[in-house]
């Protein structure tokens, strides 16, 4: 199996347009390295893929990566489908840039697949296959496709629709031929009951690496964004009693922890800060944008 990390970055990625934080001024002036926003494709064959969300970046994604390159016929594109971690703004809207696209499947929360505007806009240009992964594990092109129901925040835009969670899933791709497996979870409130089992055997794990502390955003950026808001963002800190570094260190070996979904204000971008070395430390990494794996 392939998996190529479109993107790596959170929301508005790195630099963030409207951001002069550290970080942001050091993406713009080349000491740290720019990320894309998080997006990731898995092949098992390295003719058809699939995308695990779909971010505002998706064009400029697409084309960095050959591997993705439209052909050999006019109209041919090895992109077979999209599976969605959850219904936020930064992981569907490139869904409408590839409106063009004929026949594709999209795999998403129920919750999601009931509330998504892309979905209705899609759907005046191109017939989709719209379908959820709790109606059964599906086998995609020889992959084994499971899900872990991972938090139930809801998008801004579905504050008020009575439709029940699960709003956010992991994702756990297994090559069934040669038993190795990948765990995609940019989206984590907290470590949900079963996600140790669910990563056991897995040989890598992209997990949420949002924030390093509960109260990052408001000393990073001079905001009045408080820990308990942070927190509501749906997005577990890496540091601290209970954060995801911690159960890294207590994790098995034998897994490449990576982060990714990391936004702007995070201070392991940086790999001289102490944060990062702390990261490290702990058996976790950061992998660059366009960074392949083979798993």
């Amino acid at each position: 199996m392939r998996a190529v990390l479109l993107g790596t970055a959170a929301g508005g990625g790195l630099p963030q347009w409207n951001c002069a934080c550290a970080n942001c001024r050091a993406a713009r002036q080349g000491t740290i390295a720019p990320r894309a926003q998080d997006c990731l494709a898995i092949s098992v064959d390295g003719h058809g893929w699939y995308l695990l969300n779909a971010s505002p970046d998706i064009r400029a994604q697409i084309l960095s990566c050959p591997a993705l390159a439209a052909g050999p016929g006019p109209r041919d594109t090895p992109v077979r489908g999209v599976l969605l971690t959850d219904g936020e703004l930064d992981h569907t809207l490139g869904l409408i840039q590839l409106k063009e696209a004929a026949g594709l499947r999209v795999w998403a929360p129920e919750a999601v697949l009931n509330t998504l505007p892309a979905r209705e806009i899609v759907g005046r240009y191109a017939g989709w296959e719209w379908l959820s992964p709790s109606t059964g594990a599906p086998d995609i092109d020889g992959l084994r496709i499971s899900t872990l129901p991972v938090s139930d925040k809801r998008p801004k835009y579905a504050a008020g629709s009575p439709a029940e969670g699960p709003w956010v899933v992991a994702y756990r791709i297994s090559d069934p031929v040669t038993g190795s497996a990948l765990v995609y979870a940019p989206c984590l409130a907290g470590w949900p009951p079963g996600f140790d089992e669910f990563c056991a055997g897995a040989s890598h794990v992209l997990l949420d690496g949002s924030f390093f502390a509960p109260d990052e955003m408001s000393t990073a950026t001079d905001t009045a964004v408080g820990s308990r808001a942070q927190l509501a963002m749906g997005h577990l800190p890496m540091s601290g009693t209970g954060g995801s570094l911690d159960r890294i260190r207590r994790a098995e070996s034998g897994t490449r922890w990576l982060y990714t979904h990391i936004n702007n204000t995070n201070p392991v971008l940086d790999p001289r800060s102490p944060e990062f070395a702390e990261m490290s430390a702990a058996g976790a990494g950061l992998a660059r944008d366009g960074t392949e794996l083979r798993v």
